[in-house]
């Protein structure tokens, strides 16, 4: 009887564990343990299955779901298998992992729809996030959004961020870089931004400062935005 007690326990123990690297498929499942020979289907199905800071790798090209992050992690959609999310009528990809580590490499994010997605990246809660050759176009609100209580630092590289609508209707005030957190600072390098309605927005109504930093740091290009913004400050230009 002990024996088999003591199986049961290390058979349930196996089936949670996490893994400290998984994989999503376009043909995946989400009962799947998320391995490379058994991946999974969505982003937000192998995250559970993830050890928090662990990676989650994209295999073979495909759109895997808005998902919400709360531990440290890294999704990589592989320069060769772009991960793609499309966020329509809701946000892209929620960050709320405390003062952990966040990286979203290689991947897109599309909020067209019947109703337009809101944010591509809302970052609630984080200690830092790398943002590296991500693609964001289409969205309501903003591209990238550090909201109040956040208290990140962001850093935004070789990314573009487009068709950003953001108008301030009910105050929204949005832009492709938006940061409505005082103790928080985005650095932005090798990025374009192009054909929104502002490029950078520190302000919640229009009037309101948050007291949020969005600096510039290298070789970004802002074109065709309807509205004039400027990064809080230009560290070096190229």
């Amino acid at each position: 009887m002990q024996l088999a007690c003591a199986a049961l326990l290390l058979a349930s123990t196996a089936v949670h564990a996490q893994a400290t690297r998984t994989w999503v498929s376009g043909v995946g499942d989400d009962v799947n343990p998320c391995s490379r020979t058994a991946p999974c289907k969505t982003f937000a199905g192998s995250i559970s299955k993830t050890a928090a800071g662990g990676e989650i790798s994209v295999l073979d090209p495909g759109g895997f779901g808005t998902v919400t992050i709360t531990k440290d992690i890294t999704i990589d959609g592989n320069k060769g298998a772009v991960g793609s999310i499309v966020f329509s009528s809701t946000n892209g990809i929620n960050i709320n992992a405390g003062t952990g580590t966040v990286v979203l490499r290689n991947i897109e994010l599309n909020g067209a729809g019947t109703t337009r997605g809101f944010n591509g990246i809302r970052i609630l809660k984080a200690g830092k996030v790398f943002i590296e050759n991500v693609r964001m176009s289409t969205a309501s609100n903003a591209g990238i959004l550090v909201d109040s209580g956040a208290q990140a630092t962001v850093f935004v590289d070789r990314s573009s961020l487009v068709d950003v609508s953001g108008a301030p209707a009910s105050g929204a005030d949005g832009a492709a870089i938006q940061v409505l957190d005082a103790a928080s600072t985005v650095y932005v390098s090798n990025t374009t931004i192009f054909g929104n309605y502002k490029a950078f927005s520190t302000s919640a109504n229009g009037t309101t400062l948050s007291g949020g930093k969005i600096i510039s740091f290298n070789n970004n290009r802002t074109e065709g935005n309807s509205q004039p913004s400027t990064p809080t400050d230009v560290v070096y230009e190229r």
